[in-house]
Protein backbone atom coordinates (compact mmCIF):
# COMPACT_ATOMS: atom_id res chain seq x y z
CA UNK A 1 0.00 0.00 0.00
CA UNK A 2 0.78 3.07 -0.40
CA UNK A 3 3.24 4.87 2.32
CA UNK A 4 0.91 7.58 3.33
CA UNK A 5 -1.71 5.51 4.00
CA UNK A 6 -2.53 3.39 7.52
CA UNK A 7 -4.91 1.32 5.52
CA UNK A 8 -5.14 -0.86 2.53
CA UNK A 9 -7.94 -1.53 0.29
CA UNK A 10 -8.76 -4.82 0.26
CA UNK A 11 -9.38 -4.98 4.30
CA UNK A 12 -12.52 -6.63 4.94
CA UNK A 13 -15.16 -5.51 7.80
CA UNK A 14 -18.61 -6.03 8.38
CA UNK A 15 -19.63 -2.74 6.71
CA UNK A 16 -20.54 -3.10 3.29
CA UNK A 17 -20.30 0.24 0.57
CA UNK A 18 -23.23 1.68 1.16
CA UNK A 19 -22.97 1.74 4.22
CA UNK A 20 -19.45 3.32 3.95
CA UNK A 21 -20.92 6.00 2.15
CA UNK A 22 -23.80 6.96 4.80
CA UNK A 23 -21.21 7.23 7.54
CA UNK A 24 -18.60 9.56 5.31
CA UNK A 25 -21.81 11.53 4.78
CA UNK A 26 -22.39 12.02 8.51
CA UNK A 27 -18.96 12.24 9.31
CA UNK A 28 -17.93 14.64 7.07
CA UNK A 29 -21.12 16.34 5.12
CA UNK A 30 -22.94 16.75 8.43
CA UNK A 31 -20.43 16.91 10.87
CA UNK A 32 -21.11 14.85 12.98
CA UNK A 33 -18.28 13.24 15.48
CA UNK A 34 -17.18 9.36 15.95
CA UNK A 35 -19.51 9.14 18.95
CA UNK A 36 -22.64 10.56 17.52
CA UNK A 37 -22.46 8.61 14.21
CA UNK A 38 -23.01 5.70 16.33
CA UNK A 39 -25.60 6.67 18.02
CA UNK A 40 -27.13 7.84 14.93
CA UNK A 41 -26.39 4.51 13.36
CA UNK A 42 -28.21 2.79 16.65
CA UNK A 43 -30.74 4.80 17.02
CA UNK A 44 -32.32 4.61 13.44
CA UNK A 45 -31.15 1.71 11.61
CA UNK A 46 -30.50 -0.57 14.52
CA UNK A 47 -26.61 -1.05 14.40
CA UNK A 48 -24.57 -1.79 17.08
CA UNK A 49 -20.74 -0.22 15.58
CA UNK A 50 -17.74 0.70 17.45
CA UNK A 51 -16.25 4.08 17.35
CA UNK A 52 -12.99 2.15 16.06
CA UNK A 53 -14.92 0.59 13.33
CA UNK A 54 -16.55 3.64 12.23
CA UNK A 55 -13.10 5.00 11.78
CA UNK A 56 -12.09 3.00 10.69
CA UNK A 57 -14.46 2.66 7.10
CA UNK A 58 -13.26 6.75 7.11
CA UNK A 59 -9.77 5.72 6.27
CA UNK A 60 -10.50 2.75 4.08
CA UNK A 61 -13.11 4.85 2.29
CA UNK A 62 -10.78 7.92 1.58
CA UNK A 63 -8.09 5.07 0.34
CA UNK A 64 -10.40 3.57 -2.14
CA UNK A 65 -11.27 6.78 -3.75
CA UNK A 66 -7.61 7.71 -4.40
CA UNK A 67 -7.61 6.59 -7.79
CA UNK A 68 -9.91 9.41 -8.25
CA UNK A 69 -7.54 11.87 -7.75
CA UNK A 70 -5.92 11.91 -10.93
CA UNK A 71 -9.08 11.61 -12.98
CA UNK A 72 -10.03 15.30 -11.03
CA UNK A 73 -6.16 16.70 -11.61
CA UNK A 74 -6.75 15.82 -15.28
CA UNK A 75 -10.38 17.78 -15.72
CA UNK A 76 -8.65 20.76 -13.66
CA UNK A 77 -5.33 21.07 -15.88
CA UNK A 78 -7.87 20.79 -19.58
CA UNK A 79 -10.03 23.72 -17.73
CA UNK A 80 -10.55 27.09 -18.89
CA UNK A 81 -11.26 28.87 -15.71
CA UNK A 82 -10.17 27.96 -12.96
CA UNK A 83 -10.99 29.33 -9.59
CA UNK A 84 -8.21 28.67 -6.51
CA UNK A 85 -8.52 29.51 -3.12
CA UNK A 86 -6.56 28.45 0.18
CA UNK A 87 -7.33 28.69 4.25
CA UNK A 88 -5.15 27.37 7.21
CA UNK A 89 -5.52 23.43 7.90
CA UNK A 90 -4.25 21.63 10.91
CA UNK A 91 -3.50 18.02 10.67
CA UNK A 92 -1.96 15.95 13.24
CA UNK A 93 -0.51 18.68 15.03
CA UNK A 94 0.79 19.95 12.22
CA UNK A 95 0.12 23.98 10.59
CA UNK A 96 -0.65 23.09 6.77
CA UNK A 97 -3.13 24.68 4.23
CA UNK A 98 -5.71 23.65 2.49
CA UNK A 99 -6.03 24.47 -1.14
CA UNK A 100 -9.11 24.47 -3.53
CA UNK A 101 -9.15 24.46 -7.30
CA UNK A 102 -12.33 24.58 -9.08
CA UNK A 103 -13.36 24.62 -12.21
CA UNK A 104 -16.97 23.93 -13.48
CA UNK A 105 -17.28 20.28 -13.52
CA UNK A 106 -14.60 18.82 -10.99
CA UNK A 107 -13.38 20.39 -7.71
CA UNK A 108 -9.61 19.42 -6.33
CA UNK A 109 -9.04 20.05 -2.85
CA UNK A 110 -4.76 19.76 -1.28
CA UNK A 111 -3.67 19.51 1.70
CA UNK A 112 0.36 20.44 2.27
CA UNK A 113 2.25 23.69 3.59
CA UNK A 114 1.35 27.13 1.84
CA UNK A 115 4.23 26.93 -0.59
CA UNK A 116 4.69 27.19 -3.70
CA UNK A 117 5.76 23.76 -4.72
CA UNK A 118 1.92 22.44 -3.00
CA UNK A 119 0.28 23.57 -6.02
CA UNK A 120 3.04 23.85 -8.74
CA UNK A 121 2.68 20.39 -10.61
CA UNK A 122 -0.88 21.46 -10.78
CA UNK A 123 -1.07 24.92 -12.29
CA UNK A 124 3.09 25.65 -13.29
CA UNK A 125 3.05 22.14 -14.46
CA UNK A 126 2.17 23.28 -18.49
CA UNK A 127 -0.37 21.20 -18.82
CA UNK A 128 -2.93 24.03 -17.42
CA UNK A 129 -3.89 26.93 -20.41
CA UNK A 130 -6.84 28.45 -18.99
CA UNK A 131 -7.58 31.38 -16.93
CA UNK A 132 -6.64 31.48 -12.93
CA UNK A 133 -9.17 33.48 -10.34
CA UNK A 134 -7.51 34.04 -6.97
CA UNK A 135 -6.48 36.13 -4.39
CA UNK A 136 -3.77 38.32 -3.90
CA UNK A 137 -0.97 35.89 -3.02
CA UNK A 138 2.00 36.12 -4.81
CA UNK A 139 2.47 32.42 -5.47
CA UNK A 140 -0.33 33.03 -7.97
CA UNK A 141 2.06 35.48 -10.20
CA UNK A 142 3.97 32.92 -11.20
CA UNK A 143 1.14 32.94 -13.87
CA UNK A 144 0.22 34.93 -16.52
CA UNK A 145 -2.88 34.42 -17.67
CA UNK A 146 -4.29 35.78 -14.21
CA UNK A 147 -7.60 37.37 -13.01
CA UNK A 148 -8.29 38.78 -9.60
CA UNK A 149 -11.23 38.71 -7.24
CA UNK A 150 -12.51 42.21 -7.19
CA UNK A 151 -14.37 41.38 -3.99
CA UNK A 152 -11.40 41.38 -2.10
CA UNK A 153 -10.10 44.12 -2.92
CA UNK A 154 -13.00 45.99 -2.77
CA UNK A 155 -13.65 44.67 1.03
CA UNK A 156 -9.86 46.14 1.71
CA UNK A 157 -10.52 49.34 0.23
CA UNK A 158 -13.96 49.50 2.53
CA UNK A 159 -11.80 48.70 5.83
CA UNK A 160 -9.77 51.73 4.84
CA UNK A 161 -12.77 54.01 4.16
CA UNK A 162 -13.92 53.17 7.67
CA UNK A 163 -10.66 53.50 9.44
CA UNK A 164 -9.41 56.85 11.72
CA UNK A 165 -6.47 57.30 9.75
CA UNK A 166 -7.23 60.31 7.47
CA UNK A 167 -5.17 59.18 4.45
CA UNK A 168 -6.67 55.65 4.40
CA UNK A 169 -9.82 57.31 4.47
CA UNK A 170 -9.13 58.81 0.82
CA UNK A 171 -7.85 56.19 -0.81
CA UNK A 172 -10.29 53.65 0.90
CA UNK A 173 -13.07 55.68 -1.01
CA UNK A 174 -11.07 56.30 -4.32
CA UNK A 175 -10.99 52.35 -4.12
CA UNK A 176 -14.10 51.53 -3.55
CA UNK A 177 -15.54 54.58 -6.12
CA UNK A 178 -12.98 53.11 -8.86
CA UNK A 179 -13.59 49.26 -8.64
CA UNK A 180 -18.07 50.35 -8.70
CA UNK A 181 -16.95 51.92 -11.85
CA UNK A 182 -15.24 48.84 -12.73
CA UNK A 183 -18.40 47.01 -12.50
CA UNK A 184 -20.81 49.12 -13.77
CA UNK A 185 -18.80 48.77 -16.96
CA UNK A 186 -18.64 45.44 -17.45
CA UNK A 187 -22.49 44.74 -16.25
CA UNK A 188 -23.49 47.39 -19.49
CA UNK A 189 -21.01 44.75 -21.72
CA UNK A 190 -23.07 42.13 -20.45
CA UNK A 191 -26.26 43.41 -20.97
CA UNK A 192 -25.78 43.90 -24.82
CA UNK A 193 -22.67 45.54 -25.98
CA UNK A 194 -20.27 43.77 -27.80
CA UNK A 195 -16.67 43.51 -27.20
CA UNK A 196 -16.43 46.33 -29.13
CA UNK A 197 -18.02 48.68 -27.39
CA UNK A 198 -16.41 47.79 -24.06
CA UNK A 199 -13.10 48.71 -25.23
CA UNK A 200 -14.65 52.34 -26.14
CA UNK A 201 -16.19 52.14 -22.72
CA UNK A 202 -13.18 51.47 -21.16
CA UNK A 203 -11.08 53.94 -23.40
CA UNK A 204 -13.61 56.53 -22.11
CA UNK A 205 -12.55 55.91 -18.31
CA UNK A 206 -8.99 55.56 -19.62
CA UNK A 207 -8.10 58.97 -17.81
CA UNK A 208 -9.52 57.37 -14.64
CA UNK A 209 -6.92 54.46 -14.98
CA UNK A 210 -4.22 56.49 -15.30
CA UNK A 211 -5.40 58.27 -12.56
CA UNK A 212 -6.27 55.76 -10.47
CA UNK A 213 -2.62 54.54 -10.97
CA UNK A 214 -0.87 57.66 -9.81
CA UNK A 215 -2.83 57.48 -6.46
CA UNK A 216 -1.63 53.88 -5.95
CA UNK A 217 2.07 55.17 -6.74
CA UNK A 218 1.67 57.85 -4.27
CA UNK A 219 0.08 55.85 -1.48
CA UNK A 220 2.54 52.96 -2.28
CA UNK A 221 4.90 54.93 0.35
CA UNK A 222 2.28 55.51 2.94
CA UNK A 223 3.09 55.58 6.38
CA UNK A 224 0.13 53.65 7.04
CA UNK A 225 0.43 49.71 6.24
CA UNK A 226 -2.55 48.62 5.62
CA UNK A 227 -3.02 51.52 2.62
CA UNK A 228 0.26 50.96 1.69
CA UNK A 229 -0.12 46.97 1.11
CA UNK A 230 -3.49 47.82 -1.24
CA UNK A 231 -1.95 50.23 -2.76
CA UNK A 232 1.49 47.90 -3.67
CA UNK A 233 -0.88 45.41 -4.35
CA UNK A 234 -3.21 47.17 -6.94
CA UNK A 235 0.45 48.06 -8.70
CA UNK A 236 1.69 44.18 -8.43
CA UNK A 237 -1.38 43.13 -9.45
CA UNK A 238 -2.48 45.47 -12.26
CA UNK A 239 -2.92 43.86 -15.39
CA UNK A 240 -4.55 40.63 -13.73
CA UNK A 241 -6.97 42.96 -11.91
CA UNK A 242 -8.49 45.19 -15.13
CA UNK A 243 -8.21 42.36 -17.44
CA UNK A 244 -12.05 41.57 -16.88
CA UNK A 245 -12.44 44.82 -18.74
CA UNK A 246 -10.82 43.16 -22.01
CA UNK A 247 -13.25 40.28 -21.62
CA UNK A 248 -16.53 41.37 -19.41
CA UNK A 249 -17.74 37.56 -19.73
CA UNK A 250 -14.95 36.52 -17.27
CA UNK A 251 -16.01 36.48 -13.00
CA UNK A 252 -15.53 39.81 -11.10
CA UNK A 253 -15.25 37.63 -7.83
CA UNK A 254 -13.70 33.85 -6.63
CA UNK A 255 -17.37 33.24 -4.82
CA UNK A 256 -17.31 30.04 -6.23
CA UNK A 257 -13.60 28.77 -4.38
CA UNK A 258 -14.55 30.57 -1.51
CA UNK A 259 -18.00 28.56 -1.14
CA UNK A 260 -15.94 25.23 -2.05
CA UNK A 261 -13.85 26.09 1.28
CA UNK A 262 -17.04 27.27 3.68
CA UNK A 263 -17.80 24.06 4.68
CA UNK A 264 -14.48 22.82 6.05
CA UNK A 265 -13.76 25.98 7.55
CA UNK A 266 -16.84 25.33 9.40
CA UNK A 267 -15.52 21.69 10.41
CA UNK A 268 -12.28 22.87 11.28
CA UNK A 269 -13.88 25.11 13.88
CA UNK A 270 -15.94 22.49 14.88
CA UNK A 271 -13.02 20.02 15.58
CA UNK A 272 -10.68 22.48 16.11
CA UNK A 273 -8.18 20.24 14.04
CA UNK A 274 -8.48 16.81 15.27
CA UNK A 275 -10.00 13.44 12.91
CA UNK A 276 -8.96 15.25 9.54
Amino acid sequence: TDENWNVAVNERHLVGPLLVALICCLSLRMRLSRPRVREFLLDWLHLELSTGVINQCVHEAGRAVEPVEEEIISVVQQSGLLHADETSWKESGQPLWLWVLLCSTATLYITGRRTRRTIQKIIFSGDFKGWLMSDGYHVYRDYDRRLRCLTHLERKGQGLKESLEPHAVIFGATVVQFLKRVTDIVYQARDGADPPQIKVLFLQHMDELEAFWAQCDRYGDSEHKKTRELAREFMYDWDAIWAVLDDPLMPLTNNDAERALRHWVIYRKISYGTRN
